[in-house]
């Protein structure tokens, strides 16, 4: 009789949860928040549907889309930094570059739309749907410029000769998948649902 060998499993590797734990529970503290937010939004929308439906006609869903391509372009830069920061590749600041850009565009577009809303008149107090259009982009807006203040700051942080602080890059792309969904969510709600 031959005896054959058995091949032992390979050891798993270790779960890894990306980031530090502080991050995540900032990150769940925001859902909450802006759960909390979409819902009040809902209820307000359903005791006032035809309002809520011209003011909505009012906004432009061509900037909204650019919006979220620039945001959904600069997670996908973002994720391409951790990945080449974990592999200790060179490229990895350029990404977080990259992912800094479309974000500043980002905010340029915001920046022009609400000027364009505010010359024609819509502004904060113009009514129900444009407090809440106003208030949840703003607050969306500063998770932005937070975002970039710490990308930047990640950006300068990074020294070519040095290995790169793989988990700040991971909390870093974490905060920012968060904007970036936030995001869409708040596109679906306020330019695309009926």
């Amino acid at each position: 009789m031959i005896a054959v060998p058995i091949k032992q499993p390979a050891e798993r590797p270790a779960k890894h949860i990306p980031g530090e734990e502080g991050i995540w529970v900032l990150i769940f503290g925001d859902m909450v928040v802006f759960a909390i937010f979409f819902v009040t939004f809902l209820v307000y929308k359903a005791g006032n549907p035809a309002a809520y439906e011209a003011d909505q006609a009012l906004l432009n869903p061509h900037l909204g889309l650019l919006n979220t391509l620039l945001l959904l372009t600069s997670s996908l830069f973002m994720a391409q930094a951790v990945r080449l920061a974990r592999l200790g590749a060179k490229e990895a600041p350029a990404m977080i570059t990259a992912t800094i850009v479309l974000g500043l565009g980002f905010v340029v577009v915001k920046a022009f739309e609400w000027g364009e809303k505010i010359r024609a008149g819509l502004t904060l107090t113009h009514s129900e749907f444009f407090t809440y259009y106003y208030m949840f982009t703003g607050i969306h807006l500063m998770h932005v410029l937070i975002g970039l203040g710490v990308l930047l700051w990640l950006r300068s942080s990074c020294k070519p000769s040095e290995q790169y602080p793989v988990a700040t890059f991971e909390g870093c792309g974490v905060f920012w998948h968060l904007v970036d969904l936030l995001w869409v969510v708040l596109f679906a709600l306020l330019y695309l649902m009926k």
